[in-house]
């Protein structure tokens, strides 16, 4: 059996804050070079870039007057090509999808998601939306799970507020599919109990893996990827807070037997050059990502970036997808099978809490 380490990394970490915070779109790098290998790369960046810091960043990499450097990096002859992948997720869709799993899961939970992310981006009223992925990042987060239900109301009066009225979208400047929307909307409303019983099931087990903190699938989905072909998969990642012992071995037993690592090692990232990799990747992937989601795009990075990104990336944005992925994007426009969606981790890891 062959086995391998891969060395991991993020960039855009809120946590469970994914609306509002610092970024909107979240990587995960993972890295299978050899140490020695990795200890070159970085001779040569720092040969290349001639900074006094004593550690490399992403943000020396994204500096204009590195440019070649960074075209190097990702392109053909750099130290990651056919050794690398990073997972992308796009927070609001992340929200989205987590809300309408949580409370109308079923065959149809990806299709209702793809239709109010979509309306929502595309709606006139951008504050409207923005209240409403405020509200619904509130109801499905851990933290603050003292307040047990008081979430559910807040989250129920921004729904309202998004609701179409009389077969119209209310100002909504999406694509005019209210009948879908509606439907969606009307689910939504009917949940209200799974979402009461969600918060209780929160604040009874306040140590459980975080639903929305991107972490925890993503690393899932890198190792499920550097497992292809049978191979077993040890993992040395960047020391996380929320990476605690309980929640490995959580995040373990969400995981089907064949795809659960062989180990996991937090390591200091100044202390392993494979991990100073992946965090070059993720953090250029992130900056990216989140200009081609916001329709600022450079076509040249974006085409280098394509080759390392997961085709299974938590990504709803057909048309920035359609420049950074390498298949049809994950949220449609048919139904996402449910290994595409978050839906289904999420789904595991609150059935492993009842």
């Amino acid at each position: 059996m062959t086995f391998l380490e891969v060395a991991c990394d993020e960039s855009g970490s809120d946590g469970e804050n994914l609306i509002g915070g610092n970024t909107d779109v979240f990587a995960h790098a993972g890295v299978c070079v050899a140490d020695e290998a990795a200890a070159q790369a970085l001779r040569e960046v720092r040969e290349r870039i001639r900074s006094p810091a004593e550690e490399y960043k992403a943000n020396h990499l994204l500096r204009e007057k590195h440019r070649a450097v960074l075209e190097w990096f990702l392109g053909p002859s750099g130290p990651l090509t056919g050794d690398a992948s990073v997972h992308l997720v796009d927070k609001a869709w992340f929200v989205v999808a987590t809300v309408v799993d949580v409370l109308a899961g079923g065959p149809a939970a990806g299709a209702r998601a793809a239709v109010l992310y979509r309306e929502g981006r595309g709606t006139a009223d951008a504050a409207r939306w923005q209240a409403f992925l405020r509200a619904a990042n509130e109801l499905v987060r851990t933290r603050n799970h003292e307040a047990g239900a008081a979430p559910v109301g807040p989250f129920y009066r921004a729904l309202e507020a998004f609701r179409p009225v009389n077969g119209g979208n209310g100002g909504n400047g999406g694509s005019g599919d209210d009948g879908a929307l509606a439907e969606v909307v009307e689910a939504l409303r009917r949940g209200r109990p799974r979402a009461e019983a969600f918060r209780a099931r929160l604040a009874a087990d306040p140590a459980a893996i975080d639903p929305l903190d991107p972490l925890f699938p993503a690393l899932e989905r890198t190792i499920a990827r550097w497992s292809e072909g049978g191979a077993r998969v040890h993992v040395v990642h960047d020391r996380q807070n929320s990476l605690t012992e309980e929640r490995i071995a959580r995040l373990g037993a969400c995981l089907a037997p064949d795809r659960r690592p062989a180990g996991l090692r937090l390591a200091e990232s100044r202390h392993d050059p494979r991990i100073q990799l992946a965090d070059f990747l993720a953090g250029v992937a992130r900056k990216v990502a989140s200009d081609e989601l916001a329709g600022r795009g450079d076509l040249v990075l974006t085409g280098l970036l394509r080759p390392y990104v997961d085709p299974l990336s938590v990504w709803g944005d057909d048309r920035s997808w359609s420049r950074l992925g390498p298949g049809p994007c994950p949220a449609g426009p048919l139904p996402p099978s449910p290994q595409l969606a978050p839906m289904s981790f999420v789904t595991r890891c609150a059935s492993a809490m009842e």
